[in-house]
């Protein structure tokens, strides 16, 4: 592949990596990671609710990394409630699965960050080294896909596993008791999911660009090698 394509592609995947930095850092920082409705179970038990009586005792809730806020709804009016994970729920979460997920959200900055400096620098400078050439780009990107498939799975299991809603909902919570009606994943989740794929469409423009996968490239020159062994 000529010089000038090879470069417009490592740019473009600078260019994506660099995004998904900022992408990462924006996720962190907002409320949007989970939606979920809740229900009030004990004051509709006591009037009975049932139809379209029980929508007077769903609220909703939206929560991150950091903070959440939401609507409690017990037949008496709404009632607003706001938290923050640290130090407010450290004594009833996993802290140690939910700083895990923090740690490798971090982790992603970090490597998109080097991934999208190495990018540019094969596209505009003159690289020396395995991990400055081309092939390294290949470990950059598998390490940011890694952080971001961990960060997803870390923190569904919390969710799911863990039933974090109803924990955050009944914390400090004497006379009423929540349901989780429905929760799903808002999108700064699934901005975390795009972030993995940006990083595997980075590997295939790698491989479009002419660097062959560092295991195929070393099976080829073993088996070259072996050729010339026989002939001489």
């Amino acid at each position: 592949m000529p010089d000038y394509q090879k470069k417009v592609i490592f740019s473009v995947s600078g260019v994506l990596c660099f995004a998904c930095v900022l992408v990462v850092a924006a996720a962190m920082g907002t409320p949007f990671w989970v939606k979920a409705s809740i229900l009030c179970k004990t004051g509709a038990q006591i009037v009975n609710a049932s139809g379209p009586e029980l929508e007077k005792f769903i609220g909703w809730a939206n929560y991150g990394l950091f903070q959440g806020q939401g609507m409690k709804q017990c037949g008496l009016g709404d009632r607003p409630f706001y938290f923050s994970f640290f130090p407010d729920l450290t004594g009833v979460i996993p802290a140690s699965l939910h700083v895990s997920v923090i740690f490798f959200c971090a982790v992603l900055i970090l490597f998109s960050s080097v991934s999208s400096g190495f990018f540019f620098y094969n596209a505009f400078g003159k690289p020396y080294e395995t991990l400055h050439g081309p092939l390294g780009l290949y470990l950059w990107n598998v390490i940011s896909c890694f952080c971001s498939c961990l960060v997803l799975i870390l923190f569904a299991s919390e969710v799911k596993f863990n039933r974090l809603t109803e924990t955050i909902t009944n914390f400090s919570e004497g006379s009423f008791v929540y349901k989780t009606q429905s929760e799903c994943f808002d999108r700064s989740f699934w901005l975390i999911f795009l972030t993995f794929l940006t990083h595997g469409l980075n590997i295939l423009l790698i491989r479009l660009a002419g660097i062959h996968f560092p295991f195929q490239e070393a099976k080829e020159s073993n088996a070259t090698t072996g050729a010339s062994d026989l002939m001489y």
